[in-house]
């Protein structure tokens, strides 16, 4: 019983300390790690302190860079809808033109018009007249080409513009290459009746001073290439028949060429005016030479008549009046002044130039 009791004191004793122990140990425990807490509360706060300031200017600069990406990506969106916009307008306003160039009376004003652009651009205005829808009547009915074109020498060349543009649109619309081609081979056909209609009209033969040719003015050069394209002997079956095909790039060449002639008249005529020039500068000269040998031989006529007057004076007149003098009927104040005779001549011409014969007014 002892011992049992011994026992139950010791266990209750180890209990107490055990319990005491582990008491102390906790709040020892509790109490460190508060502390430890406290320390890494701190260094935590002092790191994302420090962290966050290196990394602000990094958000800031996001922050910016986001706003500006949202405002690019309105401006684009705004630019889109803007461009859109215009797209559509620009198709409206292409298929309306598509449709006008259809109607035949507005495709051969448009013609017209871009050929007289052309020979504006070239500078011709000032150099070569041309004249626009001159009309000549004829026992088959009047003519009348879209322009003619005055060429030096009193000649000019005849110009008529087409624009066949109905298969060539029709092509260019086209959605599978057998109807583009196809339509390709109509534009071809309709230039080649184009040429064949001009060449019957002979238009060179109603004016007379015209070359023995007329030239087709198609406004666009993909015209002529898809023409040419599709019929390889247009070219040399229009020449052919007198009729010339030109684009805006030939037809500039062309009207250079045509200025070039102007210069070449204009420097020709003036040299011809220079020549007359000279004739009549010639002929000045020639009359001035004989009006001065005139001059020159009167001066020697009135030197002649000076010294026989003279020469009379001495020896019939001054003998009388020296008596005078001697029978004391003079005045003794008044002397007869002495006079010399002039030994001196007028210079005669000698210059080859004004002393040859005088040049007809009708000399080359």
């Amino acid at each position: 019983e002892t011992k049992e009791k011994l026992a139950s004191s010791f266990q209750a004793l180890s209990a107490e300390a055990l319990r005491t122990n582990r008491e102390d140990f906790l709040q020892l425990a509790r109490t460190s790690l508060e502390k430890f807490q406290e320390g890494a509360k701190g260094d935590l706060a002092q790191r994302h302190k420090a962290i966050e300031e290196l990394v602000k200017p990094v958000q800031e600069s996001l922050q910016k860079f986001d706003g500006r990406v949202q405002d690019i990506e309105k401006a684009r969106i705004g630019s889109y809808a803007a461009l859109s916009q215009q797209v559509k307008s620009l198709q409206t306003e292409t298929a309306r033109l598509t449709n006008a160039l259809r109607a035949p009376a507005l495709r051969g004003r448009w013609a017209e018009i871009h050929l007289r652009r052309a020979v504006e651009i070239a500078g011709l205005i000032e150099h070569c007249d041309f004249f626009e829808q001159v009309t000549v009547p004829g026992e088959d009915g009047a003519v009348r080409p879209d322009m003619v074109i005055r060429l030096p020498a009193g000649r000019s060349i005849l110009v008529d513009a087409k624009a066949p543009l109905d298969a060539y649109l029709d092509a260019a619309q086209a959605t599978d290459e057998a109807r583009r081609d196809a339509r390709l081979r109509d534009h071809a056909s309709q230039v080649r009746q184009h040429v064949q209609k001009l060449s019957r009209k002979t238009y060179w033969t109603r004016f007379d001073d015209s070359a023995e040719l007329i030239v087709l003015y198609l406004p666009n050069d993909a015209l002529f290439a898809a023409a040419l394209e599709h019929d390889h002997e247009l070219l040399e079956g229009a020449l052919a028949e007198r009729v010339v095909l030109a684009t805006p790039s030939t037809l500039f060449a062309l009207l250079l060429t045509v200025a070039h002639g102007w210069k070449q008249e204009k420097l020709a005529s003036n040299a011809r005016e220079i020549a007359g020039l000279g004739r009549e500068l010639h002929k000045r000269l020639s009359d001035a030479a004989r009006h001065l040998d005139k001059l020159g031989r009167s001066l020697d006529g009135a030197v002649r008549a000076y010294n026989e007057t003279v020469g009379s004076l001495e020896s019939r007149v001054l003998p009388g009046a020296r008596r005078f003098r001697d029978l004391s009927a003079a005045q003794l104040d008044v002397e007869i002044a002495p006079l010399a005779p002039l030994e001196s001549a007028a210079r005669p011409l000698t210059a080859p130039e004004l002393c040859a014969a005088p040049v007809p007014e009708d000399a080359n």
